[in-house]
């Protein structure tokens, strides 16, 4: 394999280097996150970002390196296609599949899973479907779809999945709808409220502004959270 490693960077420019690896260093440190999440959630900020250069070489590294492999890496583009949007997921898969090409690295085994897209319904919640139907039909029934057709995806976990999604949120700052179902769809995976800070504060390299702002947003939608699950307890008494 000759993906690209750090000194490359460093050979680019010692001390951005070393400035790089410092924030990533303490980024990482002490996380409540695996290095395969993390992993996960520096390609979906190469995918948000367009960034598919060495950086984007250097996450491949890092995620074969965390024993995902090339199908992982398909359905992690496949899943978040629809929050990042197609044309973008597309760049990165032809950024991957010419990676794989020239370093040489095991390809796709065309492994896949069942889309149900001429199917009916929606894993998502009730509530959240009627709401969106209220708003506009048509894009109900897109929102319908799209996660119809990952509703049986298996090689990312839910708890990855909801953290990939978050990651979107953070980079497009789509901090309202979006961001607070996904935030409740990590909570029902079993993610901790400290967790979800974790994979929030978890994009700080990537644009630290924004990382500021989604922990804000975040703070309070826990406040409310824990507000709505004292009132219900008080209820149950």
């Amino acid at each position: 394999m000759t993906l690209p490693t750090q000194t490359a960077v460093k050979e680019l420019d010692p001390v951005f280097a070393e400035m790089a690896a410092a924030s990533f260093q303490l980024t990482e440190s002490g996380t409540q996150l695996t290095p395969r999440e993390l992993t996960l959630l520096s390609l979906v900020a190469d995918v948000c970002e367009q960034v598919l250069g060495m950086p984007f070489e250097l996450h491949v590294r890092a995620a074969l390196a965390n024993g995902l492999d090339a199908d992982d890496l398909r359905e992690l583009l496949r899943f978040i296609s629809y929050d990042s949007g197609y044309p973008a997921a597309l760049a990165a898969l032809e950024r991957l599949a010419e990676v794989e090409h020239k370093h040489g690295l095991p390809g796709p085994t065309g492994q896949g899973h069942q889309l149900n897209a001429d199917g009916t319904g929606s894993p998502i919640p009730p509530a959240m479907r009627a709401e969106v139907r209220a708003l506009d039909p048509g894009f109900a029934d897109y929102m319908d779809l799209q996660s119809r057709m990952r509703a049986d995806m298996s090689r990312i976990s839910v708890r990855e999945r909801a953290f990939a999604t978050m990651t979107v949120d953070v980079l497009y700052q789509t901090l309202h709808e979006s961001f607070h179902a996904h935030v409740g769809r990590a909570l029902r995976a079993g993610v901790t409220p400290d967790e979800a800070r974790a994979a929030v504060s978890a994009t700080a390299p990537y644009g630290m502004t924004r990382t500021w702002r989604a922990l804000n947003v975040l703070e309070t939608l826990m406040t409310d959270l824990e507000e709505l699950q004292g009132k219900q307890t008080a209820r149950d008494a």
